[in-house]
């Protein structure tokens, strides 16, 4: 399963961005039947989970420091993973990377996730 993630760039504190991830390869659309997941990562640090949706879209999870201020959803037709972001922070900034889950549910831990696609970079200016 290919996985790019993409919409990162530079803004400013309290601006608002949207993160997508597409699916692409003769097993794509596995994607679709698995729940997602987007962590991010800094230089130095472990990667960090951010959010987290099941299968259907019907529960989702969310680290506390990007709670009320991110939200992540699915077009399953598209086979298309997103995370809004608003009122950024500079703390938020890092390297954002979706992930398949290996099972239709959602959860937090990195173990749980099978395919990491490639990263976008978020910069937030203060």
């Amino acid at each position: 399963v290919q996985l790019q993630a993409s919409g990162g760039g530079l803004v400013q504190a309290g601006d608002s961005r949207r993160l997508s991830c597409a699916a692409s390869g003769r097993t794509a659309r596995t994607v679709s039947n698995n729940g997602m997941g987007w962590f991010r990562q800094t230089p130095g640090k472990e990667r960090e989970f951010v959010a987290s949706i099941d299968r259907t879209g019907g529960r989702t999870l969310y680290a506390d420091s990007v709670k009320g201020r991110f939200t992540i959803s699915r077009d399953n037709a598209k086979n298309t993973l997103y995370l809004q972001m608003n009122n950024l922070k500079p703390e938020d900034t890092a390297v954002y990377v979706c992930a398949t889950h290996r099972s239709v549910y959602s959860s937090s831990a990195l173990r749980d996730y099978q395919y990491f696609g490639q990263g976008t970079l978020v910069t937030v200016s203060s």
